[in-house]
C-alpha cells in the first residue's frame, strides 16, 4: 500500500531499523534515532542495489516520488542513478573549483613557469594585481556560468575610475584566462571575444623624457646635488648612463655584475623579452657601481628596499626623486632615459642603429638576424657605451654643445 504524509509524521522508531514501502521501489527507512530516510531499490544488470534519495521531511513524499520516477527513466535509458549521482557530484565538485579566481590562479601560475616566454617577476605581479580588481565582481562565479555583460561590468568599474589603460589590460587578461580555460575543457568558448571595442580607448601617451643637450646637462647637475637618500642619488646617476628598463635597474643583483670586468649580465627571467641581455659598462658605470657597493654589496640586490634588504627599491622611487627634482611627470619618468639615450645616439650618427636597438635590449623577430646581430655589434656595443658616458660628462659640465658629425651611412 502506498505511503501518505500522516503515516509517515506518525511513525515511532523501533531498537532496530525498519522499512515503510512505497510504490515502485520507493521506501522510507526509520532509524532507531528517530531519523527517517528515503531510499529506493531498483536493479541494474541483474544485481539490486540502492539509490539514497535524501531525508524526510526535508524531501517530502511528493519530492521522493518525483525523484523516484527520474530514477527509473535512467534506469530504463540503461544508466545505473547511483553511478549519475556520483558523476553529478563530481561535476558540480569541479564547478565549484572552476570559478574565474581559481582558474585565474592557475592561468598566472603557468605563466610565471612557461619556459621562454615565461612573465617577468613585475610582469606577474602587474598581472595578478589587475585581475584581482575583478575577485569582487566575478571572482566566485562558476566561469562556466560568466556572461560578456558579466566581464564587461566588472571591467567598468575600473574604466569609471578613470583608470583607462588598467581597464584595457585587465579585459586582456581576463580573456586570457578563459581561452586557457577553453584549452584545458572547463569553458566552451571565450565570452569576452565580442567585447572588442566596448571600452573607451585609451590615449597613447609616451614616456616623457627630456632630450634636448642643454636641458639633459642641467637635468644631470639637478641628479649630482639632489639631497635626498644615498642610495637614489646613486640610482639616478647610474640610470642614464646603462639606460636599461627601470624594473631591470630596480632588481639589479650584485652576482650579476662584473666590476673587474666591465659587464653586467642580466637573466632572461628578469627582460621583457625573456632573452640574457649584456650590459657594457664604462668607467663611470663602474665608478657609480663601485660607491653602492660599498652600501649594498657584496650580494644581494644593488639597490634594495628602504624596509628591507630582501626586497629590491620601490618602483615608484626613482620617479618620486625626479618629482623632487622638479621634474613634472609630463617631463620626464625613470623610463625617460632610455628615450633620451636612444634619440641621442642616434642623432650623433657614430652607431649602426642595430647596435643602438641591441644595447636597449629591443627584440628582433627574425632569430637568425638577431643572433648575427648580436655577434656584430658588441664591440660597437662596448665603444658606444663609453663615448656616451662622455657625452653625459661633457653636457653635464654645461661645456657648449659639440655639433654631431654628419649621419654616417649604415
Amino acid at each position: 500500500m502506498a505511503l501518505t504524509d500522516v503515516a509517515i509524521k506518525n511513525a515511532r522508531s523501533h531498537e532496530k531499523p525498519y522499512k515503510m514501502g512505497d510504490a515502485g521501489g520507493l521506501f522510507l527507512l526509520v532509524q532507531p534515532s528517530g531519523g527517517k530516510l528515503w531510499r529506493l531499490k531498483y536493479r541494474v544488470d541483474g544485481r539490486e542495489k540502492k539509490l539514497a534519495i535524501g531525508p524526510y521531511p526535508e524531501i517530502s513524499l511528493a519530492e521522493a516520488r518525483r525523484r523516484r520516477d527520474d530514477a527509473r527513466t535512467l534506469i530504463v535509458t540503461g544508466k545505473d542513478p547511483s553511478r549519475e549521482k556520483q558523476r553529478d557530484k563530481v561535476r558540480s565538485r569541479a564547478q565549484a573549483e572552476s570559478t574565474f579566481a581559481a582558474l585565474t590562479k592557475e592561468y598566472c601560475a603557468k605563466r610565471k613557469r612557461d619556459g621562454d616566454k615565461a612573465w617577468a617577476a613585475t610582469t606577474a605581479t602587474r598581472s595578478e594585481y589587475l585581475l584581482s580588481l575583478l575577485d569582487s565582481s566575478i571572482g566566485r562565479v562558476a566561469i562556466a556560468e560568466i556572461k560578456p555583460p558579466d566581464v564587461l561590468a566588472a571591467v567598468r568599474k575600473i574604466e569609471d575610475k578613470g583608470k583607462l589603460e588598467s581597464a584595457r589590460r585587465t579585459l586582456q587578461l581576463a580573456s586570457a584566462v578563459f581561452r586557457y580555460a577553453v584549452a584545458t575543457g572547463r569553458l566552451a568558448s571565450d565570452p569576452t571575444r565580442d567585447l572588442r571595442g566596448a571600452l573607451t580607448a585609451p590615449t597613447v601617451k609616451h614616456y616623457a623624457a627630456i632630450t634636448d643637450p642643454k636641458r639633459v646637462g642641467e637635468m644631470l647637475r639637478a641628479i649630482d646635488g639632489y639631497v635626498g637618500l644615498g642610495l637614489t642619488k646613486l640610482a639616478l646617476q647610474l640610470a642614464p648612463h646603462v639606460f636599461v628598463r627601470p624594473s631591470e635597474l630596480r632588481c639589479a643583483e650584485w652576482g650579476e655584475i662584473d666590476l673587474d670586468g666591465a659587464l653586467w649580465t642580466i637573466p632572461a627571467a628578469k627582460m621583457k623579452m625573456r632573452k640574457v641581455h649584456h650590459v657594457p659598462l664604462s668607467r663611470q658605470a663602474v665608478a657609480v657601481l663601485r660607491d653602492v657597493k660599498a652600501v649594498t654589496g657584496p650580494a644581494g640586490f644593488v639597490f634594495p628596499g628602504m624596509r628591507s634588504r630582501a626586497r629590491p627599491m620601490s618602483e615608484n622611487t626613482l620617479n618620486a626623486a625626479l618629482r623632487r627634482l622638479g621634474y613634472t611627470s609630463e617631463e620626464m619618468t625613470s623610463h625617460g632615459f632610455r628615450a633620451l639615450a636612444s634619440t641621442l645616439l642616434n642623432e650623433s650618427g657614430r652607431w649602426h642603429p642595430d647596435a643602438i636597438e641591441r644595447a636597449q635590449a629591443h627584440s628582433d623577430k627574425d632569430k637568425v638576424r638577431a643572433a648575427y646581430h648580436r655577434g656584430q655589434h658588441w664591440k660597437e656595443r662596448v665603444e658606444m657605451a663609453q663615448w656616451w658616458s662622455d657625452y653625459l660628462d661633457q653636457l653635464r659640465k654645461g661645456a657648449d654643445i659639440v655639433q654631431f658629425p654628419e649621419r654616417k651611412a649604415v
